[in-house]
């Protein structure tokens, strides 16, 4: 959409949809580079869609993870230079490293079962050998694509795990020598061949060709011209369409960073227009973008590993994350509009074409999402097989309708396979490298070493357990992305707050919303960060300004501890009461918050909210005759929001013109 009001023509998409670019190389390694790109999507099309098993072909599941992952560790040794540069020459070393991986992991591919059988089972000497080569391999592999904060973290496992015997203290673990590390590392199935690597060879890539082939076929621009076209001519107009933006565009991304750098930079320059400060232009983006994480149906990789550890259909987990992401986006959305109102922010000119234009033009793409949730939530089909019949979908609609004047010819297919072979090895030599992780956590005892500590830490109470596990997720969390962050968390932090009596589901939930926080919190907030580069605003004032907008996301986790109702979890009754009060506790807390209603609110009149607010919030179930003291709060609360605006209303000066 152009700054007249205009639907723009949108320009040749990019093909990555995540923070890597899809880029080959030049010459020869180039032209090899994108085949196997190409091969690795192709391959998980064909597993994924049982075409194999079809064909008469019968494999077991590591054999797929093996290829895969040896295709992957060729593209990283072709792609990346030693110094991890992209750029120049493929050095004679480099192209035996990936010949040797490809055909390391090949071999193994081949005949996995058979492999393993006589490696592992017998503990031979040449089987260490091999599962330390491919471990050594894998990070070398980390260090080149995702740098040296997630490589200090592999290292430090894999330098705890010979000398955990000596280590004093509740930290200590089992002895472990280096022949039995490596070769559990390599074919124990709790650890590189594990669930980290199954869902990034099975799920997460057939998702990002989802998301691959949305671009192309102008599926970016329609969530933006959407969000403009719905909420841009209401008050604080500029923040709703980064907020109803990045909300449609996480549910392809999945990534914060990602949502920053792809709808910032139309969202955050209209913010500042409408006369947003920098650094709540900033925030705004950065708490919108990251609460793409936590919404479904997708929510990015993370919910995916969640129904692989908790054994669970993803649609389980889709919906229990339902209540919780709405109420975060009904926080930021009050916040947002009540701020405009409050300092008198001006609407966003840009938005002026009817909604029913941007539909016209780009309808097909609510017809793939429609069909992802009726296959996850009606059919049970698998989150694979849903993403990869979604995206043909979008392949078919896409060759026949124009999106905005971008259509799919037959001749981008391999671009979109190969793109997204490049942004899935990234994220393969970080779920491999956390799969290193998992295997010594389990091998040495140190996950259940770190739950005993956290519980007794915690003095047997469980809301000191939860204070310090929501800490330790955020720290743990810092500079890293959110697959790793959530792997580590269910590996070494869940196990305690179930210990302490949390019902598994909730647990993992909580460590995720505190895990994925940590996009936004202080002292590393990559999204709050990625923000400010944009707004050329200061980093932590971003950070704290994003923190401020999305406390909803600090609270409610412990919400659903408390009560399983806000994750759908319980009596009718209680679901419908505890779902009821916080959507309208949130509301009289943000309220309190921003200090400003129909009119600018007092201090006593803010503080009475912020208690009838919290107090409403608590769960039935929580204190004794809990509908009766939240309802009571409730009452309060909305009586004097209603006060309010009376007030304002015999003085005839309600500022509602293009309200939320």
């Amino acid at each position: 959409m152009t700054a007249s009001g205009e639907l723009r023509d949108p320009a040749p998409v990019e093909p990555a949809t995540d923070d890597s670019i899809a880029y080959y190389g030049q010459g020869l390694a180039g032209r090899v580079v994108f085949g196997l790109a190409f091969l690795m999507t192709l391959v998980a099309i064909l597993w994924n869609t049982d075409a194999l098993s079809h064909a008469g072909f019968a494999f077991v599941p590591e054999q797929l993870y093996a290829l895969e992952l040896g295709l992957a560790l060729a593209i990283v040794f072709l792609g990346w230079r030693l110094n991890r540069s992209r750029i120049g020459a493929v050095p004679a070393y480099d192209i035996a490293l990936a010949v040797f991986s490809l055909g390391l992991l090949g071999w193994l591919a081949w005949d996995f079962d058979a492999v393993k059988n006589t490696e592992f089972a017998n503990s031979t000497q040449f089987g260490a050998v091999i599962g330390g080569i491919i471990a050594l391999l894998i990070i070398e592999a980390l260090r080149r694509t995702a740098g040296y904060v997630i490589l200090a973290v592999v290292l430090v496992f894999v330098l705890y795990a010979p000398v955990a015997h000596l280590v004093p203290g509740p930290l200590g673990g089992a002895k472990v020598e280096v022949w039995k590390l490596a070769i559990n590392l390599g074919f124990n199935p709790n650890a590189i061949f594990g669930i980290p690597l199954e869902v990034g060879t099975t799920v997460a890539i057939m998702f990002i060709f989802f998301g691959q082939v949305l671009f192309r076929a102008g599926g970016g621009n329609f969530f933006t011209d959407l969000a403009m076209s719905s909420v841009g001519r209401r008050r604080g107009g500029a923040a709703k369409i980064s907020i109803v933006g990045s909300a449609l565009f996480g549910t392809i991304s999945g990534t914060a960073v990602s949502n920053v750098v792809t709808t910032g930079i139309i969202t955050i320059p209209l913010m500042r227009k409408a006369g947003y400060k920098p650094t709540d232009a900033g925030a705004i983006e950065a708490i919108a973008s990251t609460g793409g994480q936590l919404m479904p149906p997708v929510m990015g990789i993370a919910a995916f590993l969640m129904a692989e550890f908790l054994d669970v259909p993803y649609a389980s987990i889709a919906l229990a994350a339902l209540v919780p992401a709405v109420l975060y986006y009904l926080a930021v959305f009050i916040q947002v509009d009540l701020i405009a109102a409050r300092d008198k922010l001006s609407f966003v000119e840009a938005t002026r074409t009817p909604l029913k234009i941007v539909f016209a033009r780009g309808w097909h793409f609510i017809v793939p999402f429609v069909f992802l949730i009726y296959a996850l939530f009606w059919l049970n089909m698998p989150p694979a097989q849903g993403a990869f019949y979604s995206a043909a979908i979008v392949v078919v609609l896409g060759m026949v309708l124009s999106g905005g004047g971008t259509r799919i010819k037959l001749a981008d297919i391999p671009e979109m396979l190969a793109s997204t072979g490049m942004i899935v090895v990234e994220l393969l030599m970080i779920v491999a490298s956390a799969g290193i992780v998992i295997g010594i956590l389990n091998l040495t005892s140190l996950g259940f070493a770190i739950s005993l500590f956290l519980v007794s830490l915690g003095g047997g109470q469980l809301w000191l357990v939860l204070l310090i596990t929501a800490a330790v997720s955020i720290v743990l969390g810092m500079g890293m992305p959110t697959a790793v962050v959530y792997i580590l968390l269910a590996a070494m932090i869940a196990p305690a707050v179930i210990e302490a009596g949390v019902d598994p589901m909730q647990a993992h939930l909580f460590i995720l919303y505190f895990g994925m926080m940590s996009m936004i919190t202080p002292p590393v907030a990559l999204a709050a960060f990625t923000a400010a580069t944009l707004t050329k605003a200061s980093p932590m004032g971003t950070a704290m300004a994003a923190m401020r907008l999305g406390w909803v996301a600090y609270v409610v986790p412990f919400l659903f501890v408390l009560s399983p109702s806000l994750i759908l979890h319980g009596t009718p009754r209680n679901i419908v009461i505890d779902v009821l009060t916080a959507f309208i506790g949130v509301y009289i807390v943000t309220v309190a918050g921003v200090g400003y209603f129909t009119r600018p609110l007092g201090l006593p009149v803010r503080g009475l909210l912020l208690v009838c607010g919290f107090a409403g919030m608590l769960p039935v179930a929580f204190i004794k005759w809990g509908a009766y003291a939240s309802g009571g709060a409730m009452l309060v609360g909305v009586l004097l929001l209603f006060w309010e605006w009376l007030a304002v209303r015999r003085n005839g000066n309600i500022s509602g013109s293009g309200a939320a």
